[in-house]
């Protein structure tokens, strides 16, 4: 999320700086040809709209709707008052920014009206233009700009639609083998539900006191089965306040132990008592095999890799750390995050993962035991 944060704000200073640049250029041109004060309505929209570029992520469609009404004020302003012709190059930026971002989000029909718009602005500029003024070479300057803009937000589109059609295909991989996990889980239950009600019909008889032992268990079994029944159904439905639960067959230690064959030594926390429900045992391998496969992949030369497990009140806390220094933030990310992060807020917990104030890596998550 920082590094995200800080390439968002190194991008909008960028883009400031090329908009304060071409202001400049085109004011010192027309100071040195028309007189400087003949571009104050022009240098005036271009501000605003140039503006209205840098804060365009907030209101991508209100924005792009004020600016290409200011750009065409401008048009306008150039033809009544016999200034010169507008929209000029810093205008022309500045608009086609704000065509590509609002081609980019917005759903289609504000998008193909933004598109529109910003053509109509720049070709409208040749007619509004005084003769011998440069009417076509303005069109010709608006045009280019247009599809520049068009071209960049549609590819963003683009990129992010088949970025979110790749996340939601995570998540249900996620979903599923959840649900395939609960199923073995359930199909455990009733197993022993058959089970002991086989026993109590052959001792029912001769032992009724044993009898009743039995059918105490299948009362707990069975309400076992229906609580993790009710939580797969509700993962299938894809809500939020059904919990998913899974088994664990293979245990952090091995999993570690493995690693350390292949990786960085590995320093293993784990508290005394680790008798989770089976959703929480498997998240927590889950968690420990995610982050533990990322370093291998982005930091194989970090010194020391730490798994620590703690059991809180409440919760379990599994975090992994390593201290690879110089290992690019931006790589450690990915599609397998998101889909550990859908199984954690599955069982209303929660993940964090990123950079570490002095060197590496983290990856910490929050794993409620409550039952459902």
């Amino acid at each position: 999320m920082a590094t995200e944060r800080l390439t968002r704000v190194a991008a909008t200073a960028g883009l400031a700086v090329v908009l304060l640049a071409a202001i400049g250029v085109q004011a010192v041109a027309i100071a040195a040809s028309w007189g400087l004060r003949y571009w104050l309505a022009g240098g005036a929209a271009a501000v605003v709209v140039g503006a209205l570029a840098l804060v365009r992520d907030r209101q991508r469609v209100a924005t792009a709707t004020a600016g290409l009404v200011v750009a065409a004020s401008a048009v306008v302003a150039a033809r009544l008052f016999d200034l010169p012709t507008e929209p000029g190059p810093a205008l022309a930026l500045a608009s086609a920014v704000l065509v590509g971002s609002g081609v980019r989000a917005p759903p289609p029909l504000p998008a193909g009206l933004i598109a529109a718009g910003g053509l109509g602005g720049g070709a409208g500029a040749g007619p509004a233009a005084r003769p011998g003024a440069g009417g076509p070479g303005v069109v010709a300057l608006n045009s280019l700009c247009w599809f520049g803009g068009v071209a960049a937000g549609l590819t963003l589109r683009l990129l992010d639609e088949r970025a979110k059609a790749t996340a939601e295909r995570v998540r249900r991989d996620e979903r599923l083998e959840l649900a395939r996990e609960l199923h073995d889980v359930v199909a455990h239950h009733v197993t022993g539900m058959v089970v002991q009600a086989q026993a109590a019909h052959l001792v029912g008889r001769r032992d009724p006191a044993r009898a009743t032992e039995s059918l105490a268990g299948i009362e707990a079994a069975g309400g076992e089965a229906m609580r993790a029944m009710r939580r797969l159904v509700g993962l299938l439905r894809d809500t939020g306040d059904a919990p998913p639960a899974s088994a664990g067959p293979e245990q952090v230690e091995e999993l570690v132990e493995r690693f350390r064959r292949q990786g960085p030594p590995v320093r293993l926390r784990l508290p005394e008592q680790t008798a989770w429900p089976p959703e929480v045992t498997s998240t927590v391998h889950r968690v420990v095999r995610e982050a533990l496969t990322n370093v291998a992949r982005h930091a194989p030369h970090a010194a020391q890799v730490t798994v620590d497990v703690a059991q809180e009140p409440d919760a379990v806390v599994v975090e992994v750390t390593d201290d690879a220094s110089g290992a690019p933030a931006e790589s450690r990310g990915g599609y397998g995050l998101v889909g550990l992060r859908e199984r954690v807020e599955a069982l209303g917990g929660t993940l964090h993962a990123g950079p570490r104030p002095e060197a590496g890596w983290s990856v910490r998550a929050v794993v409620p035991k409550g039952r459902a």
